[in-house]
């Protein structure tokens, strides 16, 4: 969808209040998304009374938003809302239980992502705008506030910055369009040194353990000459991935239960995704999700998948099987 439509469309549904809110556990792209939504929504309708929330951030966005003296209140009524506007998730099941809420009070929801677009998503969004050729959604959403003609703010046009910065590995993987981007929010104030201070984080002692645990129990798999492996642990899920792909891992794919919900994280070095054209979330995120009765999606390389199964050694049972049928039909 053009951005000028999606932003007529959107206006239209603009009334009373609007939450806007992200996925659990929020990364820099999507709380500098959320933020930045903000700013856009106020333009289009300055009556509206827009607020954000989110199901817990991660603690480099907190430190990020703190840097600011922004506020994410923890609890507001979405069940009051008139509409509800989701950035960088593409199912509900990411919000964890306020994603419950919305559903349940069947509060309308737009969606703007970069991820591959969930069934369930299409079915609940009465608007979306997904471009899964983005770096991050933080890029598309400063592309609607520049159609729109909005003028950026030193703090916003930073944040956007930092959530490009993040979601592209300090731009390891950004692209042209996304270069051009960023000049642009230099020219608009952003202030690239403190991106870097904002996001530089030395690990905690809670995540070091997690990954330590998570290679005492990690298991390998060759499939089709790729080493998948997979390991389990309670929290700090994607920080282990990563950490399995330094070590040498083609795939990695870690799991954890805990407070009632299963988390899986998957990544995937680029060879894996350009030699066996097997996507992690639309290939193996989408149906895993299904099959722990939960929901999943990301990029090719990036997923993750929320499920209510307590069991998590069944589960990673469970994505092996898929890429090995994956792989083995590649």
């Amino acid at each position: 969808m053009e951005p000028s439509v999606f932003l007529r469309r959107l206006r239209e549904l603009l009334k009373g209040r609007v939450v806007v809110t992200c996925h659990h556990n929020a990364d820099p792209d999507a709380t500098a998304s959320a933020v930045a939504m903000l700013t856009l929504l106020r333009h289009l309708n300055p009556s509206v009374e827009a607020v954000f929330t989110a199901p817990g951030l991660s603690r480099v966005s907190a430190r990020m938003l703190e840097h600011f003296g922004i506020t994410a209140p923890q609890e507001v009524p979405v069940e009051e809302a008139s509409l509800t506007v989701v950035v960088d998730a593409c199912t509900l099941q990411q919000l964890d239980e306020l994603g419950s809420r919305i559903r349940s009070a069947s509060v309308p929801v737009v969606f703007v992502d970069h991820h591959t677009p969930h069934p369930d998503t299409e079915r609940l969004s009465v608007l979306s705008l997904v471009d899964e050729s983005s770096s991050s959604t933080a890029e598309i959403v400063y592309r609607l506030l520049r159609e729109a003609g909005v003028s950026l703010s030193r703090e916003v046009a930073t944040l956007l910055m930092a959530g490009i910065a993040y979601d592209t590995g300090h731009y390891a993987l950004a692209g042209a369009d996304t270069f051009r981007v960023l000049a642009e929010l230099v020219d608009s104030g952003a202030d690239p040194r403190l991106v870097s201070e904002l996001l530089a984080q030395p690990m905690d002692r809670s995540e070091r353990i997690a990954r330590l645990k998570a290679c005492q129990r990690m298991r390998f798999h060759d499939v089709g000459g790729w080493l998948v492996a997979l390991s389990d642990v309670s929290s700090h899920q994607a920080s282990v991935a990563r950490a399995l792909l330094s070590l040498g891992a083609h795939v990695a794919v870690v799991a954890g239960f805990k407070e009632g919900v299963l988390r899986i994280s998957m990544r995937a070095c680029r060879e894996f995704y350009e030699k066996t054209g097997v996507h992690l979330g639309r290939d193996v995120a989408i149906p895993l999700g299904e099959i722990v009765k939960g929901a999943g999606g990301g990029h090719p390389t990036s997923a993750g998948v929320n499920g209510s199964v307590e069991d998590v050694e069944w589960a990673l049972e469970r994505a092996l099987e898929l890429l090995k049928r994956l792989i083995g039909s590649g």
